[in-house]
């Protein structure tokens, strides 16, 4: 069970660099300008959408101690996943990046969240 709650951790915790990503970044863009051009790179983007995808599909999916899969959950992280995917992507808009990948962040920390309390409690 162990890596049940690391991977919620690991899932919580890049949720929240990602929202350090999208807040705090711009406001350290325009104290050093030179962090500019990391802070807006695509590929960084889709490194955090990539690295969250594998990550929540395999610890939201996994069956409790009863051998029950939460699908609220799964699709929870589902529909998290595919904001980020639909943000790196600026699908819609450019303009929707910001808003798209806080919501799919929020979504998928609580999803993991909700996972590591009802794992913690099945104890």
């Amino acid at each position: 069970m162990a890596i049940h709650r690391t991977g919620d951790a690991m899932g919580i915790s890049l949720s929240g660099l990602c929202m350090v990503h999208c807040l705090a970044l711009p406001l350290l863009v325009s104290l050093f300008p030179l962090a500019g051009a990391w802070a807006e790179a695509p590929w960084v983007h889709w490194v955090f959408a990539f690295m969250a995808g594998p990550l929540a599909a395999y610890v939201l999916s996994r069956p409790d101690t009863a051998g029950r899969r939460d699908w609220l959950l799964i699709a929870a992280g589902a529909l998290g996943v595919a904001l980020l995917f639909f943000a790196a992507a600026e699908l819609p808009t450019h303009e929707a990046e910001t808003p798209m990948t806080v919501a799919g962040g929020l979504i998928l920390a609580g999803a993991h969240i909700v996972n590591w309390r009802k794992r913690n409690h099945a104890h």
